[in-house]
């Protein structure tokens, strides 16, 4: 008799964005004639540039010719594309070899195939807020108690608690883990982490023999060259580290789905050899992945040509100065904002004591703007909001003086 893995049903119910959508979608049904005004999912809206568009093309010719068609590829990855991320990765001082990285179809999948290399006692820590992917892969794979609906977190897992008094990045915690989540620029907050407050990690790590998984999906928004876009700009960071990334948000992949972990043969766990989680993350990968899309892998090696990097940079600015107006604009409102200078989300306050879905609805029915309750994000999430960047700049302008007009603080 097949019986059905019962750590989906500790998951808490409703998952954040289908709940968003089940209240829109009530709202325009009492309100057809209502513009809904959204900033809330992470969605990119500009389109590809005009070199990604050509490799993307050039792929696809490639296909429909008997002398260049290719079927399954390296299921690590293209070659070429491997020799480009890791010289995109030398220009800034980080040395990898083309073989430490993995080419996937995106951040979130390695997000939660990760810790398949780990056993299911680890004791595992989360930045908190965080994205929801990283927490509910754990509890999927076993490794939580029950949720704990009064106090919005499952029980065996260790949240380190990102707030304004702390800037919304965390301590290490004190207790000894095993696996720690970490994302730099954060999703939902905006933060972005030191090189000082990531050596804090990599050292905790070293010391206890753990493993950082550091999202760096939001690196290239970056301004500010002082601070580190790769994990791997601090000491000591390969023996202890793995890093995911993605060509969603900064170069407009969200649909064309490209990405890549980096699993440096230096790595080590409490009970691995040398080399050992690399050639397990190969093997998990042969086993369950024949490669991401080889048109995707050109448009990959598109994004990372000289006229490709000018272009991306373009599409972040353009992301970024949307992110300027959202921020001015709330900031004149009264409320009080963080985040939206190096990274495409702005984390607010929810007024007046409200909840997050409090304000969710106050700002839906007043102002008929959508956000992300920050609840969604964890238990420090809790009346905070984010709003995000990506949006045609004519919507995020409307969107702004809506709030400026209609809302009532």
């Amino acid at each position: 008799m097949a019986k059905i893995n019962t750590h989906y049903r500790k998951l808490s119910a409703g998952y954040l964005f289908p709940e968003i959508g089940r209240r829109i979608k009530e709202f325009q049904q009492e309100n057809p004639q209502a513009r809904v005004h959204r900033l809330g999912i992470g969605n990119t809206t500009e389109p590809l540039t005009r070199t990604i568009v050509a490799g993307l093309q050039d792929a696809v010719g490639r296909l429909a010719d008997a002398e260049t068609y290719t079927g399954y590829g390296d299921e690590q990855g293209e070659e070429k594309l491997r020799e480009a991320l890791a010289r995109f990765y030398g220009k800034r001082g980080v040395i990898l070899d083309k073989d430490e990285f993995f080419i996937s179809d995106g951040a979130k999948p390695d997000a939660g195939n990760i810790q398949s290399i780990f056993n299911t006692d680890n004791q595992v820590a989360f930045q908190d807020p965080a994205y929801p992917v990283y927490v509910d892969s754990n509890v999927i794979a076993g490794r939580s108690g029950s949720f704990k609906s009064g106090a919005g977190n499952y029980s065996g897992f260790i949240y380190m608690v990102c707030n304004s008094e702390n800037g919304f990045i965390p301590e290490p915690p004190k207790q000894k883990v095993d696996l720690l989540y970490l994302c730099s620029p954060n999703n939902p907050t905006g933060a972005v982490a030191t090189h000082k407050e990531l050596q804090k990690f990599v050292d905790y790590a070293r010391d206890k023999k753990a493993v950082l998984i550091f999202d760096a999906a939001y690196a290239e928004f970056i301004g500010d060259s002082s601070l580190p876009r790769s994990i791997y700009e601090v000491d000591g960071a390969k023996e202890c580290a793995i890093e995911i990334n993605s060509f969603s948000k900064s170069a407009g992949f969200t649909g064309v789905r490209l990405g890549w972990a980096i699993v440096p043969r230096d790595l080590v766990c409490e009970d691995s050899e040398h080399g050992e989680l690399h050639r397990l993350w190969l093997r998990r990968q042969t086993t369950f992945f024949n490669g991401a899309s080889n048109i995707a892998q050109r448009g990959g090696l598109a994004v990372l040509s000289e006229a490709g990097q000018k272009e991306c940079a373009s599409l972040i600015s353009y992301y970024m100065k949307n992110a300027a107006i959202i921020r001015e604009g709330l900031l004149k409102t009264g409320l009080t904002v963080y985040g939206g200078v190096n990274a495409p989300y702005l984390w607010l306050e929810a007024p007046q004591g409200l909840s997050s879905w409090e304000f969710f609805d106050k700002l839906l029915h007043e102002a008929q703007v959508v956000g992300t309750p920050g609840s969604g994000f964890g238990p420090s999430g809790e009346g905070y909001f984010r709003l995000s960047a990506f949006g045609h700049r004519e919507d995020v302008e409307e969107a702004v003086k809506s709030i400026q007009d209609k809302l009532k603080l």
